[in-house]
């Protein structure tokens, strides 16, 4: 019984150290990192003119993750990297051991996750968060 109760106790502190929420997983991850890359894939297609077929995240490496609030809703600040293949026509563009460093919030359901990402566009002191929603197949 005294084991019961010190078991409980430990896992109600565990569990006040964080969030209370389990980070986003691996698929997830390279989710939100795909549409921060779709992102830069636009911008320098349009400025190099590039014909870019997609690209490959892999060997995603988790360094950090940070339990954390915003706006009220359970979120985690993560860092690691992963190598990243660009497909262009007649080669292939390789990145090995690109860092990434992501917030993602849980939405309030707790079924979906959101990538949040600072606004570089805001001029005010307040810091402004853009968000998309992360679709753990890829599809939109």
């Amino acid at each position: 019984m005294l084991r019961l109760i010190v078991v409980a106790v430990l896992l109600l502190l565990l569990t006040a150290c964080g969030n209370g929420v389990l980070p986003p997983n691996r698929n997830l991850i390279k989710q939100a990192i795909a549409i921060q890359l779709e992102q830069t894939q636009q911008q320098l297609r349009e400025q190099l003119d590039l014909d870019f077929q997609g690209f490959e995240i892999n060997h995603l490496t988790i360094t950090k993750k940070i339990p954390l609030m915003m706006e009220h809703l359970p979120a985690y600040h993560l860092q690691g990297v992963y190598d990243l293949k660009f497909n262009i026509p007649q080669h292939d563009l390789k990145q090995p051991q690109k860092p990434f460093d992501i917030y993602m919030q849980i939405q309030p359901e707790g079924k979906t996750w959101k990538l949040i990402i600072p606004d570089s566009n805001n001029q005010t002191s307040n810091r402004v968060w853009r968000s998309y929603l992360v679709y753990p197949d890829g599809n939109k």
